[in-house]
C-alpha cells in the first residue's frame, strides 16, 4: 500500500515539476489559480422558535498549468477543498468537504474540434472520515471509515477530445483503466468497502469513461461551471454507470468577495447504493494568483 501511495505522489510531483520547468524555458505555458475561503455562522439567544448555534468554514483552491504549441495541448488542473462545521453541543466537529483531485489531458489535433487524447484522473481525500451513530445512552459515537488514499482513485486511458473552447469540451475514452486503492484493514465481506475484496488493498477495473466541462456566464458577474464524468466497468455490471457531477456558481461582489454555491452528486454502487449529494453555500473571500 505504501509503495502505491509513493508511486501516485511521485507521479503528481513529476507532472507538477515538469510543468514548472517547461514554463521557465518557453512561452507555451500558462498558469492560473484561485483560493477561496467560505464562512457560515448562525447564533441564537432566547430564540423561542428554536435553533442551534453553528459555525462552519471551507477552504477551496484550484491551480491550472496548461501547455499549447501548434497542434499539441496539455491541460492540467488540481482542485482541493477541506471544510469543518460545529453545531450546538454536538460532541464532534464534522467535515463538510474533503477532496483532492488532479485532471490531466493531452490532445493532438485531428480535424475541426477533434483531437486524439490521453487522460489521467486522480482523486482522494485529506483526512479521516467517520460514520456517526448513538449508543444505548443516546451519546454520539463515531467509527473511522475512510482516510487519505482509502479510497484513492486513479484512472487513465486513450481517447478522443472534442474541444470548441477552453470553456466547452468533452472527452471520450473507450478503453480506460481505473484503480481503487484502500487500506486493507478497512475492507469488509462481500466487497462492501468500495468494491474491494476483503483483505485486499486495490481493485482494478477496465471500462469506458466520458467526461465533459462547460462554463457559462449566466448574468453579469455570475458564472456557472459544470463538470461531469461517467464510467462503465466492462468487467463487472457494465450497466451500472458511475456518475460524478459537480456544479459551481460564483457570484462576484468585488475582486476579493463573492458568494459561492457548490453542488455535487455521485452515483457509485461500490461506495453507496444510491446518490450521494453534497451542497455548500457561503460568502467567499478570494485570492487569485
Amino acid at each position: 500500500m505504501k509503495k502505491r501511495i509513493l508511486l501516485v505522489l511521485t507521479l503528481l510531483c513529476f507532472t507538477f515539476v515538469f510543468a514548472q520547468e517547461k514554463e521557465k524555458d518557453t512561452t507555451y505555458w500558462s498558469k492560473s489559480g484561485k483560493i477561496t475561503f467560505l464562512f457560515n455562522q448562525s447564533a441564537f439567544s432566547n430564540w423561542v422558535a428554536g435553533g442551534d448555534n453553528s459555525i462552519a468554514g471551507n477552504i477551496t483552491g484550484n491551480y491550472e498549468f496548461n501547455y499549447k504549441k501548434n497542434n499539441l495541448t496539455w491541460n492540467n488542473r488540481i482542485d482541493a477543498a477541506y471544510g469543518l462545521s460545529k453545531t450546538g453541543d454536538a460532541d464532534y466537529t464534522r467535515k463538510t468537504d474533503d477532496n483532492i483531485q488532479l485532471n490531466s489531458l493531452i490532445g493532438n489535433k485531428l480535424k475541426g474540434y477533434w483531437s486524439y487524447s490521453f487522460f489521467l484522473n486522480f482523486k482522494t481525500q485529506f483526512a479521516k472520515g467517520y460514520k456517526y451513530s448513538k449508543d444505548d445512552l443516546g451519546i454520539e459515537t463515531r467509527e473511522k471509515y475512510t482516510n487519505f488514499m482509502s479510497p484513492g482513485y486513479l484512472a487513465f486511458g486513450p481517447g478522443f477530445l472534442w474541444e470548441k473552447s477552453e470553456n466547452f469540451k468533452f472527452n471520450l475514452s473507450p478503453v480506460a483503466a481505473r484503480f481503487t486503492f484502500v487500506d486493507k484493514n478497512f475492507t469488509l465481506p462481500n466487497n462492501a468497502y468500495f468494491g474491494v475484496d476483503e483483505g485486499k488493498s486495490s481493485l482494478f477495473e477496465l471500462g469506458a469513461r466520458a467526461s465533459g466541462y462547460a462554463k457559462f456566464t449566466l448574468f453579469e458577474n455570475v458564472v456557472m461551471e459544470n463538470a461531469i464524468a461517467l464510467y462503465s466497468n466492462y468487467l463487472n455490471k457494465p450497466q451500472n454507470v458511475d456518475i460524478d457531477y459537480t456544479m459551481n456558481i460564483n457570484m462576484k461582489i468585488n475582486s476579493f468577495l463573492s458568494t459561492n454555491l457548490t453542488f455535487q452528486t455521485i452515483y457509485d454502487d461500490n461506495a453507496y447504493a444510491g446518490f450521494q449529494i453534497r451542497e455548500v453555500f457561503g460568502l467567499g473571500i478570494n485570492y487569485i494568483y
